[in-house]
């Protein structure tokens, strides 16, 4: 089809009102990014010529998405939160805020109030009898390569079957989630279980859309990080463990070369034998480089939804 309509004068005029821009009131921005938002819908309407039938079933795609709960799922899918990663990037080599701990994605499994602890921590409930027991080891340094000491390190991952708790209702609280505080040599550890890859559920909204672009929804084997300490920009940041069938080809794009670790199976830990934990054991090492700063708003993570977040000090 060759009908073209958005330069009209009708057009135009919906766009306007439909953006409130002949309205007082309201917020400015937001009327400008609405604007442009449906403008761009308007266009890909006219420049790929969807029909009706296509434009409804869009519609009701993103109800579903909604209901579902999805929503959260689909960004990482389609590259936004890469992207906001990739802006970030630009923006501290802008400011001189380069070098340090790569970020990556955070996803949306966070869960806020996980027990904190002084250099070790368990985060594995013991429940999970035939699963592979790993250390995650560390140091946290400032770009000198000097220790810091009493950094909080968050860790979060999914069990063997690829699960998070509290999503999971079948898991104890906070089952591997933990704080831990850094030593006086900026060292932390923790005992877990070796965590499995996940993929999108396969009859979900994500999934749908993904099977349209031919892709797969599936994420390697990874483990989640918060690292903060006052005077250094936080970060946010996971890890891919090498040799996972996805780890180059994660659906979410959180895969950077730096972050991708080996899980190297040990008969002795010397970190691990300083906290009771002893026999053969595969050891996942971590360190973590972070910048100093001293602008307040780059020593918190960023503000969005979080589970509990509100409900924990």
């Amino acid at each position: 089809m060759t009908i073209k309509t958005m330069q009209t004068k009708d057009v135009k005029e919906l766009l306007e009102q439909v953006a409130g821009f002949d309205q007082d009131g309201g917020n400015e921005r937001m009327k400008k990014i609405v604007h442009r938002v449906m403008h761009d819908i308007f266009q890909i309407v006219e420049d790929f010529d969807v029909a009706p039938e296509e434009f409804w079933s869009a519609v009701y795609y993103v109800g579903e998405l909604g209901a579902n709960g999805e929503a959260a799922l689909l960004a990482p899918g389609l590259g936004m939160d890469r992207y906001l990663d990739i802006r970030q990037d630009a923006e501290d080599e802008q400011a001189g805020l380069t070098g340090g701990t790569p970020r990556t994605i955070e996803g949306p499994l966070y869960v806020a109030g996980a027990p904190i602890s002084d250099g070790f921590a368990r985060m594995d409930d013991g429940k999970d009898a035939g699963a592979e027991v790993i250390l995650i080891k560390g140091q946290v340094t400032n770009e000198s390569g000097e220790p810091l000491a009493n950094a909080v390190v968050d860790i979060w991952h999914a069990d063997t079957k690829g699960a998070y708790s509290y999503f999971d209702q079948s898991q104890s609280e906070y089952n591997l989630r933990r704080r831990i505080k850094t030593d006086a040599e900026g060292r932390y550890a923790a005992q877990s279980v070796m965590p499995s890859g996940y993929g999108c559920p396969p009859e979900g909204s994500t999934q749908q859309l993904l099977n349209q672009l031919g892709r797969h929804g599936q994420r390697p084997a990874h483990i989640h990080y918060f690292v903060s300490r006052p005077g250094h920009k936080h970060l946010t940041t996971q890890i891919n463990i090498a040799g996972d069938e996805y780890t180059y080809s994660d659906f979410a794009f959180a895969t950077r070369e730096e972050l991708v670790v080996e899980a190297k199976r040990v008969e002795r830990s010397a970190e691990g034998e300083k906290h009771g934990v002893t026999g053969p054991i595969t050891e996942v090492e971590f360190n973590v480089t972070l910048i100093a700063t001293d602008k307040p708003e780059l020593q918190e993570r960023h503000a969005r939804p979080r589970a509990l977040e509100t409900d924990v000090a």
